[in-house]
């Protein structure tokens, strides 16, 4: 090597490249879609911001939409992530599933949770219990249903069935604090149904 002179730095791995891509067209698009909103948020001011081009969305994620689906997939696995370290906490498998439950419910508060997954994700992608998470989704849950029958804690049910209305209701609960007037009262009223209606699963001592 003559003198002077540095060694060029390694280029990175295409794999990592693209990653970064990735990752970095998300996180531009999830702070625009939660501060501006979806409709509002423009395309080319998030992708000059991510040092990117509109080429590098379509490329990567087809269009707008399928920017919104990734930025959800996302948010749902730290949530994922949040709800598994609430249960984790619990004194007892059943106050694990119930604490889970409540905390998916109250999260519907979180105004990036509320703006993006619960306003305008069902608005621009159709009905959330359709979307590609649900299903991982149910399986957990159903697992969770089924450990608890094993032990006698709830009643012999049905779990893949207990499993898809549950679901069913705290999603509805959700969506109905974030589109609520006074999501705080809502999530209160919600929350003390859903302990209501679960505890019927357990079986009498």
């Amino acid at each position: 090597m003559a003198s002077g002179t540095t060694p060029r730095a390694a280029a990175k791995p295409r794999k990592e490249m693209i990653a970064e891509t990735k990752a970095k067209l998300i996180a531009a698009a999830r702070h625009a879609f939660a501060t501006q909103g979806y409709a509002e948020a423009s395309m080319d001011d998030f992708t000059a911001g991510a040092g990117l081009t509109r080429g590098a969305l379509y490329h990567h994620f087809g269009d707008k939409k399928g920017l919104l689906m990734a930025v959800i997939m996302q948010m749902d696995a730290e949530m994922s992530d949040r709800l598994s370290a609430i249960s984790s906490r619990a004194e007892t498998p059943w106050q694990a599933f119930v604490d889970e439950c409540v905390a998916f419910i109250e999260m519907s508060l979180e105004p990036e949770i509320q703006r993006i997954m619960l306003l305008d994700g069902p608005a621009v992608l159709g009905d959330p219990s359709q979307w590609p998470n649900q299903s991982a989704c149910i399986r957990a849950t159903t697992a969770s249903l089924q450990k608890l029958i094993d032990k006698g804690t709830i009643r012999p049910v049905d779990a893949e069935a207990t499993a898809r209305l549950v679901n069913g209701a705290t999603l509805s609960a959700a969506l109905w604090i974030a589109n609520a007037e006074d999501p705080d009262t809502v999530s209160k009223k919600a929350v003390e149904v859903f302990l209501t209606l679960v505890s019927g699963l357990l079986v009498e001592r």
